[in-house]
């Protein structure tokens, strides 16, 4: 009579640990979008694909409170917390939105250890875009 087979140690789990741990990204571009209501970090390898992300709302924070230089600094330092353990040790930083959190998401990721290649700031602003709405009339 055939045993059967364990569910615990199944192929498939293994292969996901194995891969998952493998990995090892020296190189990276750190992403900061800061609004005034949130401060998204998202860490990407060269080729752009997300290896790490967090947000002031992930962390815990519930309301305004999200928008303030705190939350955007708890949220910086939890993204790079799990990148720095995958072998990162150098990076680019863009950051986009006039949010209170740009400055202090920075000041993380340079309190964090990692060396910054350069600090890109990619906030779209428009070359007098839009039409302005009519006069109004009382």
């Amino acid at each position: 009579m055939a045993k059967p087979i364990p569910r615990i140690d199944s192929r498939r789990n293994e292969r996901i640990d194995l891969r998952k741990n493998a990995r090892r990204i020296p190189k990276g571009v750190i992403h900061v979008q800061a609004s005034f209501n949130n401060t998204i970090v998202t860490i990407t390898d060269v080729r752009g694909q997300v290896v790490s992300w967090s947000s002031a709302g992930t962390c815990g924070f519930k309301g305004p409170k999200r928008g303030t230089p705190f939350a955007a600094q708890t949220a910086a330092g939890n993204a790079i917390c799990t990148v720095v353990d995958q072998g990162m040790q150098r990076a680019e930083v863009m950051i986009k939105g006039p949010g209170l959190g740009r400055d202090a998401a920075l000041r993380a990721i340079r309190r964090s250890g990692i060396l910054l290649n350069f600090v890109r700031d990619i906030t779209p602003m428009p070359h007098n875009g839009c039409r302005p709405p009519k006069k109004r009339r009382v």
